[in-house]
């Protein structure tokens, strides 16, 4: 399986709901490090997996809906825990959706695999991965 990474990063305020986050449920800011993961088992006929810039503009792109944003006065998480690993698969639909409306050009159709990786820090971080779903018709 080739792979091609890129990175990026976003700003975000949160609160979370339960005992087990501590201090945590208190307004409280993060800085995430994003690596978005594409794979696909053979390269195209370029000899790419994708085109790395226009992956690195569809996650910039998909990370700015989300800087320096308060989540929990956005309506797409009303109610959940914005996690870590919640947000590392909010950021992998995220992606789908636009590889789906073609924001990777031609190069995307033989991905098969995403991993979206968010670092909290240096020494703590979750992810997200799977194959890439069809496309609803």
């Amino acid at each position: 399986m080739y792979s091609v990474n890129v990175r990026d990063h976003f700003m975000i305020a949160h609160s979370f709901k339960g005992a087990v986050f501590g201090p945590a449920q208190r307004l409280h800011g993060a800085t995430y490090v994003v690596d978005l993961e594409l794979r696909r088992p053979e390269l195209d006929a370029d000899g790419i997996v994708v085109d790395i810039g226009l992956a690195t503009d569809v996650l910039r792109t998909v990370l700015g809906e989300l800087n320096f944003r308060n989540l929990d006065e956005e309506s797409a998480f009303s109610g959940r825990n914005t996690t870590t690993e919640f947000m590392a698969r909010a950021v992998f639909d995220r992606v789908v959706r636009r590889i789906h409306a073609g924001e990777l050009g031609l190069h995307a159709h033989g991905l098969s695999h995403l991993r979206v990786t968010l670092h909290e820090s240096h020494v703590a971080w979750a992810a997200y991965e799977g194959a890439l779903p069809a496309a609803a018709t």
